[in-house]
Formats: C-alpha cells, structure tokens, sequence
C-alpha cells in the first residue's frame, strides 16, 4: 500500500470517530497521529500527556512546545503508576501496568470532556517487539490508527517530514522505567540520576543515547558514529565525574553502542515470542512495551 493510501486510510479511520484524545508523548508517532487528527476532526482533538516520575522533564517540556505550535487544546494529567508495587518491582509485564494507569485515566478524561475515542501512538512496527502496552490497550478500548492504517516507523517520518514536523528525525525515547534491567525494582532514586546522566550526555551534544542502570554500574549506550567523539577533550573526565556525583561508582560505555529494545533480548530468548499480526491480538506476558 503506497503512503498516500495509508494517510487516506488514517484520516478516514479518525474522521469516523467523531472526536478524540490522542495519547500524546511527544514522540513522532503520536505527534502524526495528532496532525492527522487536526486535520480530519478540526478541533475535536484533545492532546492528553501523562506526567510521572518516569518521564523525563525534557520529554514533558517537548510535549508542550510542540501542542503549542501545533495549536492543539494540550492537557497534562498525573499518573501513578510509581505508586503500585507491581510497576516498582519491574517484571517483564511492567509497562502492562503502566499503561493500564494511563487508558483508565485518559478514558476518565475522555468520558468527562464527551470524546468519543481514546487513540494512540502505537505503529507496524511496535507489533513485533515485546510490547504488553498493546494489551493494555486493547482492554481499555484505545484505538492504534497508525497500525491499523498499515504505518511503519520509516511511513512516520517520511509523512512528519512531509507535514513539516520539527520532530521528525526524533529518537524513540520510552520511559526512564525502561533503563533498569527486568527484575530490578524501581526507585525515584534511580529515575532521577538516569534523567540527570542522560542529561548531561544531551547537553555534551550526543544525540541517541541510554544510560542503563545497573546498580552500581552506568552503562552508557551511544550511536556508534558518536562513539569516537566520546574519547574527545575532557569529556571522559567530565562524565565519570558528574555519574559519580549521581551515585554510581562505575561508569562504562558499551562498544556494541545504542540499541533500542537491548533489555528486552533476554526475554526475546527466553520466551521467544512470535511476531503478531494486528494491535488487537497481544495479551500480558507475551507482547509488551520495548525497553527502548
């Protein structure tokens, strides 16, 4: 199906809806979905980002410029997901948990505001990683357009270019939640020094990025063409100093570089998952949101 198809078929899809909430991270998928909705509902759209813990501040502020811009009515709710015991202790149906916070409480919000659809960011491409959000969403009644109308990540931003998107070329950048290892629980002490590491790897000018929290050990993730500057001046020196002063006691730079979904390979061997073929078919503890 050509990418002309696939807009036809995304606008239609929304335009049936009468109106909606779009689940809006800020990320270039949810971001098309939100054009798209604009321009088949006019202003029946309503943009909700949940704001928690386990987003980055930089990710919240993204959401807000870009509603602005995009002259969206943008709403921000709190989420709370930290607060339950099965998100904190991170098994592999974490994001199941997560996501079902976020449906019910975008549903809520949907049910109040008389909006007839929650929608969200989910793409082609995410049916294949291991994705439990999917079931999350599939419970709540939450639509996929993108996936539904047949979008891959490479249709996204080919389309968000052509719509002039500032974040077109984006990297995909899930929760800070996803850079602790399955079973190691979680802590606002470990979210936080993560978003400041990853802040500092921003602010030094590196582009794709994780740092991955084990324990006493940061294990950084970059682009492998940003791996050679790493080794620049006195960059070296500056981030084992500043991950330091954020409690870790080693700090290392992985010489694979940066791969989104690295955690979830373990489970991809373990469980060896097969690939699914629409947005409705996932359930908990087979599919699920990548660790990115």
């Amino acid at each position: 199906m050509s990418l002309n198809s696939k807009i036809a078929a995304l606008e239609n899809n929304l335009k049936g809806m009468g109106s909606v909430l779009v689940a809006f991270s800020g990320g270039v998928d949810s971001t098309v979905v939100l054009a798209a909705a604009q321009r088949a509902l006019k202003d029946q759209v309503l943009a909700v980002t949940a704001e928690s813990e386990s987003l980055a501040q930089r990710e919240l502020d993204l959401a807000r410029r870009l509603a602005k811009v995009m002259g969206v009515e943008h709403l921000v709710i709190l989420t709370a997901e930290t607060s339950s015991p099965d998100y904190l202790k991170n098994s592999v149906n974490r994001c199941y948990h997560c996501k079902s916070e976020l449906y019910s409480k975008l549903n809520a919000v949907a049910k109040d505001r008389g909006i007839h659809r929650v929608v969200n960011g989910i793409i082609l491409d995410d049916l294949g990683d291991y994705r439990p959000g999917i079931a999350a969403a599939r419970e709540a009644g939450v639509a996929c357009p993108l996936a539904e109308a047949g979008f891959t990540k490479e249709d996204v931003r080919n389309l968000a270019r052509e719509w002039g998107l500032s974040n077109w070329e984006k990297p995909a950048n899930p929760c800070l939640s996803s850079r602790v290892p399955y079973g190691e629980s979680i802590t606002m002490e470990k979210l936080e020094a993560i978003e400041r590491a990853e802040d500092l790897l921003l602010e030094l000018g590196f582009s794709q990025l994780r740092v991955r929290h084990h324990g006493d050990i940061a294990r950084i993730e970059l682009a492998q063409e940003e791996i050679p500057r790493f080794f620049t001046g006195s960059i070296p020196q500056t981030v084992e100093r500043r991950f330091k002063e954020l409690g870790f006691k080693y700090v290392t730079l992985d010489v694979e570089g940066f791969r989104s979904g690295r955690l979830n390979e373990a489970i991809g061997a373990a469980m060896s998952p097969t690939k699914e073929s629409s947005p409705s078919s996932s359930t908990p503890g087979k599919k699920g949101e990548p660790s990115g």
